[in-house]
């Protein structure tokens, strides 16, 4: 009931506009063994080249263990801890192989009226990031910085505020050092069918331009849903995503560049298979 994470100021319409619009081709299985853990693969081709990762996940009580390797000849660690201590508390270190000096410690924490995230770089001179939220699930403002120890300088400083009612939410953002002011707006016009519409419009101080998107979706019937998206630069695309069963879904994608239509439309495909 609280106010959240600051990653969570403008989400439903970063969901609504971006999320599963992808025109790659992708495959994910997940299976479970005897123990409860997790074992999920996925490949994804993305023009000519091909991207493969397995990863396992097994949580005991307050404890999730996630291992992943990636074709990338990465292997990636990470332990989170829930209600570390105090309710509300989580604790997080991940640490890669082969470059266990980019691994990192986070630590998050959310109250009825806050929200904190705080990570740090596992080496001698870390990369420190802090964000905060306060307020409540109606309204709630924020910041983001990240300092580079080893330079001395701050990589970055957002702030954002964001305003919800039972039916709508409203989010205003400044990003890129002060540079970019980002406002956005999430509307849910029937519950029932999952209809919702949404909008972003984006400036950019240093170039004096403007990007505006604006996306829809509506629920065919419980199973099938479809959401279409267009923006400023010409791009519009549709989705249909079709859940065949519990947790298994089937979404084809399709973008045109509308300002060139003598270039061929972009299709994406994803099949997420769950037991």
């Amino acid at each position: 009931m609280g106010p959240g994470l600051y990653s969570d100021i403008g989400k439903k319409a970063r969901d609504l506009l971006n999320k599963d619009f992808h025109t790659d081709q992708k495959f994910t299985l997940t299976t479970y063994t005897s123990s409860g853990a997790a074992i999920t693969a996925a490949s994804t081709k993305k023009n000519e080249a091909i991207f493969s990762e397995v990863q396992a996940k097994l949580k005991q009580k307050n404890v999730t263990v996630d291992v992943k390797a990636t074709s990338d000849s990465l292997l990636l660690t990470t332990v989170t801890v829930e209600e570390f201590g105090v309710p509300g508390l989580k604790k997080i270190v991940t640490i890669p192989f082969p470059n266990q000096t980019a691994g990192k410690a986070e630590v998050q924490y959310l109250h009825d009226y806050a929200g904190i995230n705080a990570s740090f770089g596992l080496n001698s001179k870390p990369l420190v990031n802090f964000s905060g939220v306060l307020g409540n699930k109606d309204i709630a403002v924020g910041a983001d910085v990240a300092y580079d120890t080893a330079t001395g300088d701050f990589t970055k400083y957002n702030a954002g505020l964001s305003f919800t009612n039972a039916d709508l939410i409203a989010a205003v953002t400044l990003n890129n050092k002060g540079d970019s002011l980002t406002a956005s707006y999430y509307h849910l016009v029937n519950a029932e069918k999952n209809t919702a519409v949404g909008a972003e419009v984006t400036r950019s101080f240093s170039s004096k331009q403007n990007t505006v998107t604006f996306g829809t979706q509506h629920a065919l019937d419980p199973s099938t849903t479809v959401k279409a998206r267009y923006n400023s630069n010409g791009m519009a695309s549709a989705l249909i995503q079709h859940e065949w069963r519990p947790k298994s879904f089937f979404t084809l994608t399709t973008e045109v560049d509308t300002k060139a239509f003598e270039k061929s439309s972009k299709v994406g495909l994803s099949l997420v298979l769950k037991p």
